[in-house]
């Protein structure tokens, strides 16, 4: 029996498909990838999972089965492009679409993807109701994104909820990320140089992340921005000596030998609380424990 129908863009990310796991069961899904994603191959194959190739630029175009809730993850330039100010802007338009594709598809809630980088340079913890300054191109075009949908989705009579996300890390993550290059480089004993790892930082397991996706979708209250994180931090140079000491811990990291970014946040933690009253969210998985869960599978995928 199906519950629910869910349309997810930006499917073959890792929360997404940390997504379609909770959801399979019982619920039926419409998972948006790029046509010839190399990565179609990491969504979970099930008989209640559809996969459909539209490239996020052709939203408006596809006609799917009445859903339920439109989860929005598509994004370009995540990271290569984050100053790149025309492909930024262009998602902006792509999230309205996606608004479109939810009130074509009777959707009755919308659910964005947002990013800390919306905050730009903060001390303090992240909440959504601060007054925000974002330092990048990628931040300045996720805060309009944002703004911009609410309005159109209320105006189509869509609940919206925009989420900032924190540090993700699991299964599937970006080869790119800090956690991804560090597990990367130790398993196959190449140098990993870095920072001193005094940013005090707040990371969260990809399961626990689509957990709060959930939530809100079901439980968060109409037109607000929920941050999404553990709420808890440490210096991330104790993270990358926790990933050390579960792989060789003999393995020498290479703190200090790379300066810090311009604009680099050296605080990062969300303020949960709002999300926890709202929905009943609370962070399930321990850094120790997904750690050895990402680096097991990082061991088969290598």
């Amino acid at each position: 029996m199906v519950f629910m129908r869910y349309i997810i863009t930006g499917a073959t990310g890792m929360i997404a498909i940390s997504i379609m796991n909770l959801l399979k069961e019982n619920n039926e899904i419409y998972a948006i990838v790029r046509p010839g994603s190399s990565k179609i191959k990491n969504i979970p194959v099930d008989s209640n999972i559809h996969v459909i190739e539209c490239d996020v630029s052709d939203l408006c175009n596809v006609s799917l089965p009445d859903s339920d809730v439109l989860f929005h993850l598509a994004w370009k330039g995540t990271i290569d492009g984050r100053d790149d100010s025309y492909t930024q802007l262009d998602n902006v338009k792509y999230t309205l679409d996606a608004c479109k594709l939810a009130k074509k598809s009777n959707c009755s809630v919308f659910v964005g993807a947002g990013s800390q980088a919306e905050y730009g340079l903060k001390e303090e913890a992240l909440n959504g109701n601060m007054s925000v300054d974002p330092v990048t191109g990628y931040g300045v075009c996720k805060y309009t994104a944002g703004k911009l949908s609410r309005i159109f989705a209320q105006n189509m009579g869509l609940r919206h909820i925009w989420v900032r996300i924190l540090s993700v890390y699991g299964p599937g993550d970006n080869k790119k990320t800090l956690i991804s290059s560090c597990i990367g480089s130790i398993l196959n004993n190449k140098p990993f140089d870095t920072t001193e790892g005094n940013q005090m930082w707040d990371y969260i397991y990809s399961e626990d992340c689509a957990r709060a996706f959930i939530k809100v979708a079901t439980s968060g209250v109409d037109g607000k921005v929920y941050t999404i994180g553990s709420g808890k931090i440490r210096p991330l140079r104790e993270y990358i000596e926790i990933i050390r000491d579960n792989i060789n811990p003999d393995f020498n990291v290479g703190f200090g030998r790379r300066a810090y970014n311009k604009n680099q946040v050296m605080y990062l933690k969300a303020d949960i609380s709002e999300l926890v009253i709202d929905t009943g969210f609370v962070p399930q998985i321990t850094f120790e424990e997904g750690i050895k869960r990402t680096i097991k599978w990082f061991r088969r995928n290598n």
